[in-house]
């Protein structure tokens, strides 16, 4: 072998024997994240007897946390009265299994000002959230004023002049301006009026929160999501009497929503976009989420000028049922897209991109897209999609709710899909069976259109038949356009 060979061999080796002494020589990693401060409720006087209020202690094991530079506050069990607490940068709210942050009944229990009267509160944060395991309780019971069968009356603050009209109650938990919340591992129950409120924020991520308000009670929405950008919402149980996922765009745009894994129960909307809209809604996706026993299923009602664009509804099972028609809106739809103006003089605001894939519904009633005359509906997919229609309740049908405001409660009669003012809108795979609805003479008309404002419609193997027990009786149409 060559000397030039045999030296080179040689480095080779050595090279290598080195390399190989580095590597299992190094030591091993020792940085790791720091273990947060604690700071114990307990320990700056917090009794957690429920009877006496604790505010005081908890808003000082808060602020020691935040002057410290952060950490996490814990709440050992027990039941902790509070008035409003504010969250600070850098804090985490560990509210251990068996402990109750309860929020207290009194109108002096609140900031004077009714836009921070929440029971937790973060305003400007950056680095905040809410975890443990245990519970915080809005108290809701205590702000009803008769009990209804079909709704409670609440009370309101309104006399204060702080706020107008009957929603003048304590919101539960407030994210106001922050960036990097996270809300995990929670139980946030019987809120007074919403329950988790997100309004400017950014990099929000919500996981794993059971919400619980009482069925009979209006405005105790679940989520509502506020001029709040890059949102993830994933593993929730949400049960509601009002809307249960309700993105709003009253102060501004709503973009980068994502929804997954959701289990859904509402006397309202189980989704709904709006009705507060006066901005845009854009790339909002929601996934793999059951909906039951709701009044609405998938809801838009923008009634303010805001556009809507580039939305997909994927993967879920929907039931949607009749509940009392006066006193909460909804008609049973499983999806209701609408676009109207609020008041005569609003601007009508535009849907344009909705994607429904692959969609089980089971209802008392059938669709309803409904645009308006300069806030039409565009490029809508329905594909994959199969709706039952069967009837199982007494409350009466033959009713089109277009609230709030535009023409309120109109008589119409019900339809697989009612369809108004739309131009672009595609059916592929899409199947209806009709059940006991037919057999009672209720309603089995599957397509409904308002003359001369529909256009550019796309049937692709769209069927529509009777259940089999009672004899099928079918109409299909394959790869028509309208």
């Amino acid at each position: 072998m060559a000397p030039t060979l045999l030296f080179h061999l040689a480095i080779f080796f050595l090279l290598f024997s080195i390399v190989q002494s580095r590597l299992y020589t190094l030591p091993a990693p020792t940085s790791q994240l720091p273990l947060p401060l604690l700071f114990f409720v307990a320990d700056y006087g917090a009794i957690g007897d429920g009877q006496h209020y604790d505010t005081a202690a908890i808003q000082a094991a808060i602020d020691a946390c935040h002057s410290a530079g952060g950490g996490h506050v814990r709440f050992p069990p027990g039941t902790y009265l509070t008035a409003t607490v504010f969250i600070k940068s850098g804090v985490y709210l560990v509210v251990e299994e068996g402990s109750k942050i309860l929020g207290g009944p009194k109108l002096e229990d609140y900031p004077a000002e009714s836009s921070r009267w929440y029971v937790v509160l973060a305003e400007n944060a950056t680095d905040v959230g809410i975890t443990g395991g245990g519970v915080i309780d809005g108290h809701g019971m205590k702000f009803v004023k008769s009990f209804g069968e079909a709704k409670n009356v609440m009370v309101s603050w309104n006399e204060t002049g702080a706020c107008l009209g009957d929603e003048c109650r304590p919101r539960l938990v407030g994210f106001l301006g922050s960036r990097n919340v996270r809300v995990w591992n929670i139980h946030l129950n019987e809120p007074a009026y919403w329950c988790l409120h997100l309004v400017g924020c950014d990099n929000t991520s919500i996981h794993d929160v059971s919400i619980y308000g009482d069925f009979n009670t209006p405005n105790n929405d679940g989520i509502d999501i506020e001029a709040s950008n890059n949102t993830v919402i994933t593993r929730c149980n949400i049960n509601t009497g009002d809307d249960s996922i309700c993105p709003k765009t009253t102060y501004g745009p709503v973009y980068n929503l994502t929804v997954t894994n959701c289990w859904i129960r509402s006397r309202s909307s189980a989704i709904k976009l709006g009705s507060g809209s006066s901005y845009d809604f854009k790339g909002l996706v929601f996934d793999n989420i059951t909906i039951v026993d709701s009044h609405r299923g998938l809801g838009m009602q923008m009634r303010d000028g805001g556009d809507v664009s580039d939305v997909t509804f994927s993967n879920m099972n929907i039931q949607t049922r009749y509940y009392e028609p006066v006193l909460w809106w909804g008609r049973a739809e499983p999806i209701y897209i609408t676009t109207c103006p609020r008041y005569p003089n609003s601007k009508e605001g535009s849907i344009s991109n909705i994607r429904f894939i692959n969609i089980t519904a089971t209802s008392e009633n059938g669709v309803f897209l409904s645009g308006s005359r300069d806030g039409h509906l565009s490029n809508l997919r329905f594909q994959n999609v199969n709706f039952t229609f069967r009837r199982w309740t007494n409350f009466p049908d033959g009713l089109v709710d277009y609230r709030p405001g535009c023409r309120e409660l109109v008589k119409h009669s019900p339809a697989g899909i009612i369809m108004e003012h739309i131009d672009g809108l595609e059916l592929e795979n899409v199947n209806m069976i009709w059940s006991d609805v037919i057999q009672n003479k209720r309603w089995n008309n599957p397509l409904d259109f308002l003359p001369s404002t529909v256009n550019n419609i796309s049937f692709l193997n769209f069927r529509s038949e009777s259940d089999s027990q009672f004899g099928v009786r079918s109409s299909e149409l394959r790869g028509k356009d309208i």
